[in-house]
């Protein structure tokens, strides 16, 4: 059986932050550019970001080096009240890879404490399948959201929208342009924010 994996980062959550972006989990070390969440090379969250907020794919990235700009994207996140976690905690991989198809979650996150530690939220976002079903489930949302839309929902006393967007993944069958299409209209909706024309 595959060995338990813990997650390796702690949750990032800036006090004032309105919106909580939740994945499934890390994908393995040897996948990773910088010491942050999306570290993935080949992942496009970071991309859809600069696109978005500056017109520019690689605004948070340096090509040469292969590497996403960890300072950048905190300083940025800071401001804009963006967090960011897992939906997961402890995990097997039951194939070698980083799909979430073969992630086995032996330990849920408490978003409920996550929540309790950002009381601006009032929007969660999840980046894929797994992260929604899971979040769902942790959250007793009566409904998963198609891919590209919310669910509104209360949790003790707050009103939230749950948003679900596209995996940022390339395995995610997606031109970069469309998946920053469904995440421009999540922040138009659910930020107080300028974006790149």
């Amino acid at each position: 059986m595959a060995e338990v994996e813990q997650h390796p980062l702690q949750p990032f959550l800036p006090e004032h932050a309105t919106l909580l972006m939740l994945g499934s989990f890390p994908p393995q070390r040897r996948r990773w550019s910088m010491d942050f969440f999306y570290p993935n090379w080949n992942n496009d969250m970071w991309r859809i970001f600069g696109l978005l907020f500056f017109g520019d794919k690689d605004h948070f990235a340096d090509v040469k080096r292969k590497v996403f700009l960890k300072d950048a994207l905190v300083d940025f996140l800071q401001e804009k009240g963006v967090a960011l976690y897992d939906t997961a905690t402890a995990v097997r991989r039951l194939k070698n890879n980083a799909s979430d198809k073969y992630l086995e979650v032996v330990e849920q996150t408490d978003i409920r404490r996550l929540l309790a530690s950002i009381p601006h939220c009032s929007t969660i976002v999840t980046t894929g399948e797994k992260a929604t079903e899971t979040i769902c489930r942790c959250l007793d949302v009566p409904q998963i959201p198609a891919v590209g839309t919310y669910v509104e929902f209360s949790l003790a006393h707050r009103r939230m929208r749950l948003y679900r967007m596209p995996s940022s993944s390339r395995a995610y069958p997606l031109s970069l342009e469309r998946k920053a299409s469904f995440y421009r209209v999540l922040f138009e909706d659910a930020c107080d924010v300028s974006l790149a024309k």
